[in-house]
């Protein structure tokens, strides 16, 4: 079914939509940030790392970065994705296996849970291949569950470990594990990266990109409106490809071939980009002077003070 960006990317001559929120490898730009960050998740894998910690502001690329490491394992290793688990370390457990495609039974006890988890990483190590469960925005886990991680990763033959985990999350993430009551998982952490927003140059670079990549003969935003979505966004890649998506949308209804920092203003000022919204929220001030306000009450019902004016306009 055709719709507003099929139309729109017609338009501009695109094969298809260059700036959707979702996660695509195909659209993975190299930034510097992104090739240390996938470096530290390639030697975490190489090293046998027991614990590879990779953190990121919301939007910062941290997905897209995983699906890309996920279409290039080969055969030799198993991955399990585990995507905001929650619950206690029995939850934990079964979130863990159905990750490995392994059916758990209603009534199991965490033994009987855990007796199968150990039963599988040894039959996958029977058979050559090692186990690597990646925890998605494992900012969301508890420190009892991190902890329960840990021990995970003690479950080992007598040279090699049979397990190896990688915790991608929000950077809330690297302050939980500082904590002092998780002292002993933080050093099984062999490697920790955080990827950083991207600057004014690398955003240039990946708007150009994404565009290249769609299909796009020429840049089709000029240098001023990518330096104002940059303003607009901190560099985070997920806000840049919302504000230029919709940019593009108020550009095609213009009929306009290509985008201009008035059109990215404009998106701007109409209040469209939401999240932009969010900075110019009014601050909480005194009431004016004619307006009734509600003091903190004693115990009943809450009391209407009105200000002098006020009440002279009661009496």
């Amino acid at each position: 079914m055709d719709s507003t960006f099929d139309i729109y990317t017609s338009f501009f001559g695109l094969s298809e939509r260059p700036f959707s929120l979702v996660p695509d490898p195909n659209f993975l730009f190299w930034s510097a940030s992104h090739k240390r960050a996938y470096s530290m998740l390639e030697y975490g894998i190489v090293t046998r790392a027991p614990i590879t910690l990779i953190t990121g502001e919301v939007g910062a690329g941290k997905t897209t970065l995983l699906h890309h490491l996920l279409a290039s394992v080969g055969d030799e290793v198993t991955v399990g994705l585990v995507s905001n688990a929650h619950g206690d370390r029995g939850e934990l457990l079964r979130w863990v296996l159905l990750a490995l495609n392994q059916q758990t039974e209603a009534g199991e006890t965490y033994v009987d849970l855990f007796g199968r988890f150990q039963n599988h990483l040894i039959e996958e190590y029977s058979q050559g291949r090692r186990v690597i469960l990646i925890f998605d925005e494992a900012q969301n886990l508890t420190t009892e569950s991190l902890e329960e991680l840990r021990m995970f990763t003690n479950i080992n033959s007598n040279k090699d470990e049979l397990l190896q985990l990688v915790l991608v999350g929000q950077p809330e993430l690297r302050d939980m594990v500082r904590q002092p009551n998780l002292r002993q998982f933080a050093q099984r952490v062999s490697s920790a990266f955080h990827l950083q927003a991207m600057d004014q140059r690398t955003v240039r670079d990946y708007i150009s990109h994404r565009l290249k990549v769609a299909g796009a003969s020429s840049d089709l935003f000029h240098l001023s409106a990518r330096d104002l979505i940059f303003e607009a966004t901190g560099g985070v890649p997920r806000l840049v490809n919302q504000l230029c998506d919709l940019a593009m949308v108020y550009a095609f209804t213009k009929g306009n071939k290509t985008v201009t920092r008035l059109t990215v203003q404009q998106v701007l000022e109409d209040g469209t980009f939401f999240v932009d919204t969010l900075k110019d929220e009014p601050q909480q001030t005194a009431p004016a002077a004619d307006v009734p306000r509600l003091e903190r009450p004693s115990p009943g019902k809450p009391v209407l003070i009105l200000e002098p004016s006020q009440k002279l306009k009661a009496d």
